[in-house]
């Protein structure tokens, strides 16, 4: 091994900065090196990633292992005391190149992430570089951090307080992916909906998304990761109706169906809200889907409030959905409480689970027959603009040989457990 291998946990927006920590990384020449990006969301994130490290050391004894990411932003000096780790970077530094200068061997460099006050605008240019040229979809990150403090949440800690990218910087950065073969771009954020707060003039998520659009008019598509239900704007709102551009695809941080449940999460929604969020949005553009973010067992969570999150796949039509059973996190609020079995907690998870593997076949059956839009990714696959994942073959049945990032017409002809099948139409 003789360059950088970067090793990604967790969400959109690490694998984001996993490429900016690549160019950083490339940049500062560094050599002979594993970056563990950890997640901290829940405890199995973070034992996946202790478990991966030391395997790591085993396998490459000579490499010098670094961990960055929100679980190492959060216990420092817990992955220092690994034997196998070399150094600990915390989630701001790990954007700099200066911190991967060879040079660097202090142990242990993380700073207080609340003290963070800047847009990190150096990102934007850290990944135009070569991790991403010419891939069909990519990632462009808007916004960093949350205000708020849900009583589960660990993330915070690792992300510091909210902060946005202005909007000259994100279009520039959206001009320049598409120039170089993108064409679907993913806004993404810790709390995307709180976009613009801290920015002059406090813009909307839906004002910067339609001066994005109205700039670069050569993006054939663009995504929104999570959004919170009561943060929607009117802005927004008009763009889902009338910009087809704008994907009929939206994922929703719901977490719970009960409003008990709701409250004691410190969430600031009812479900009440979220069903009518998405019946507004449905009625804006009737073929629009919906992914979300549920968690199971709850502190105090009762059989008859984990129906209520069972109900609500069916009221909200949810599509694509993300389960998690609780995760007890050391520093929240939510880990003081009176806690439901772990076993409780898988069980539920397993059973939502298997609602939600039940609503997406529905959907998946709804396309039978039907011609959709693939964007294709690589080997024939690619998503709908629904989001659903798709394999496409030529006239003949053979694969079909498909420049990546080329949008084709594909008639749907099967369907898989969670995946559909098609032929390119006429």
């Amino acid at each position: 091994m003789s360059g950088t291998e970067v090793i990604t946990f967790g969400c959109r927006l690490n694998a984001y900065e996993s490429e900016v920590i690549r160019v950083q990384a490339a940049s500062a020449g560094l050599a002979d090196t594993v970056i563990v990006n950890t997640c901290a969301v829940t405890g199995e994130a973070e034992r996946q990633a202790r478990q991966t490290i030391r395997r790591l050391r085993r396998e490459r004894p000579k490499a010098r292992i670094v961990v960055t990411g929100c679980a190492a932003q959060i216990d420092p000096a817990g992955f220092a005391a690994m034997p196998e780790v070399d150094r600990v970077i915390g989630n701001a530094e790990k954007l700099s190149a200066e911190s991967f200068m060879p040079e660097q061997t202090q142990r242990i460099a993380v700073n207080d992430i609340m003290s963070v006050k800047e847009t990190a605008s150096h990102l934007i240019a850290g990944f135009a570089g070569p991790g991403f040229a010419g891939r069909a979809r990519a990632f462009v990150q808007v916004q960093q951090g949350c205000d708020h403090r849900c009583t589960f949440c660990i993330i915070p800690f690792g992300r510091g307080n909210s902060r946005s990218v202005p909007m000259g910087e994100i279009v520039s950065q959206t001009r320049l992916l598409v120039a170089r073969g993108c064409r679907e771009i993913v806004l993404t954020g810790v709390d995307l909906t709180a976009y613009g707060a801290d920015l002059p003039g406090r813009p909307s998520l839906g004002q910067m998304v339609r001066r994005l659009l109205a700039q670069v008019p050569d993006l054939a598509r663009l995504r929104l990761s999570s959004l919170d239900p009561v943060e929607v704007d009117d802005d927004l709102f008009r763009l889902i109706a009338a910009e087809e551009r704008l994907m009929p695809h939206l994922h929703l941080s719901l977490q719970a169906g009960d409003d008990m449940v709701l409250k004691r999460m410190k969430r600031r929604h009812s479900r009440a809200d979220a069903v009518d969020l998405c019946r507004r949005l449905r009625g804006l553009r009737s073929d629009i889907v919906f992914g979300a973010d549920l968690i199971t067992g709850f502190p105090t969570e009762t059989a008859a409030m984990f129906a209520s999150t069972l109900d609500l796949v069916d009221e909200c039509d949810l599509t694509f959905l993300h389960v998690f059973p609780y995760s007890q996190r050391k520093g929240t609020s939510a880990a003081r409480m009176p806690q439901v079995p772990v076993a409780e907690r898988r069980e539920r998870a397993r059973r939502l689970r298997a609602v939600g593997a039940a609503a997406l076949q529905r959907h998946l059956r709804s396309q039978l027959g039907a011609i959709v839009d693939v964007l294709i990714e690589e080997n024939g696959q690619g998503h709908t603009r629904h989001y659903a994942p798709i394999t496409v073959v030529d006239a003949a049945g053979a694969s079909a040989p498909l420049q990546p990032g080329a949008i084709v017409a594909a008639r749907v002809e099967r369907i898989g457990e969670s995946r559909l099948y098609g032929r390119l139409a006429g």
